[in-house]
């Protein structure tokens, strides 16, 4: 009886995780990321890259930050998926979750990447947490509110079915479009250098004040109980679009900084 109990608040405690920080943009939206990124990265970056990862793609490995959930063994990486500070303040002052979030997160993966003395296993392994991280951070529910969980406790309707808020922005209006990763890619806007470059500059915690900026908007978008449908994918998924490009060239920039 004990050992039943046991394994049932396991359950319990491990789903609760997973609503906390349910996985952004899905596998979808993650590897368009880890695609455009791949357009943008120096050809000494690729070959370091290609040779650390004995050939996978950013694409390819993008996702795994979300499959290691799975894995109690991971469970001191769950919350670096996430970043909740109270809208309109300063990212410093405000109080930091002491398991980490997703500037610290990002911040260890580079300095790990950078690190000379890191083992080749340490490498791969960080690698992999910041392509997926950085997808996280252009996820503007992923810099949303502590209170609602990033949209997870806001239910809606999504073509007459039940999901939530931060579902609809990870995974809902892209599978609607019904695009693979590698489509979504290929048709992102044509930006000049100087476009390029704007998007690259800031620290971290600037761009996570940019997604901040837009998890306002998509808060203000639907009440709990809405019925979304086209209109909504209207309004929205041009966002959804330029996010996701947005955060493949600045992991372009990220990772063109460590290895290049």
């Amino acid at each position: 009886m004990k050992s039943q109990i046991i394994i049932i608040l396991t359950i319990i405690f491990f789903f609760s995780l997973q609503s906390f920080s349910n996985p952004i943009w899905g596998p979808t939206g993650h590897r368009t990321v880890g695609k455009i990124a791949e357009k943008h990265l120096k050809k000494k970056v690729k070959r370091k890259i290609n040779k650390l990862l004995n050939g996978e793609s950013l694409a390819f490995i993008s996702t795994y930050a979300d499959e290691i959930k799975s894995d109690r063994s991971y469970s001191e990486f769950y919350t670096w998926h996430y970043i909740n500070f109270p809208f309109n303040t300063d990212y410093h002052d405000c109080k930091k979750n002491p398991k980490g979030d997703l500037a610290t997160g990002i911040k260890t993966c580079i300095k790990v990447l950078k690190d000379k003395n890191s083992s080749q296993k340490d490498k791969v392994f960080y690698l992999k947490m910041l392509v997926h991280l950085i997808g996280d951070l252009h996820q503007p529910l992923h810099v949303g509110r502590g209170e609602d969980k990033g949209g997870n406790t806001i239910q809606v309707q999504w073509f007459k079915k039940g999901t939530n808020l931060h579902r609809v922005w990870d995974t809902n209006m892209i599978e609607e479009w019904n695009m693979s990763y590698i489509e979504l890619a290929n048709n992102t806007k044509n930006l000049s250098k100087q476009e390029i470059k704007n998007y690259q500059k800031g620290t971290i915690i600037d761009w996570i004040y940019d997604s901040q900026s837009l998890a306002k908007v998509v808060y203000a978008s639907a009440n709990s109980g809405d019925k979304l449908s086209y209109r909504y994918s209207y309004d929205h998924f041009g966002t959804v679009r330029n996010q996701l490009q947005k955060g493949g060239i600045r992991l372009a920039k990220i990772l063109n900084d460590i290895f290049g």
